[in-house]
């Protein structure tokens, strides 16, 4: 459960703040995901396009480091 609260009536920084939260528990993406019926076949193949820009994204981060 989220929940945020709102400090001397703020509520543009308290919805700011939920927004933040929610993108990083992958809500939105979770809710565009659902919004049409995904095949079982198409799931694998967005799960493996998930799974390359992944580990892409750590072996550029790796890089970096040295």
């Amino acid at each position: 459960m989220i929940r945020v609260d709102v400090f001397s009536n703020d509520v543009e920084q308290a919805l700011r703040r939920l927004k933040k939260l929610m993108n990083r528990e992958g809500l939105f993406r979770e809710l565009r995901q659902r919004r049409y019926n995904e095949k079982p076949f198409e799931k694998r193949a967005r799960e493996m396009r998930e799974g390359v820009r992944r580990t892409k994204k750590a072996d550029n981060k790796r890089q970096w480091e040295l």
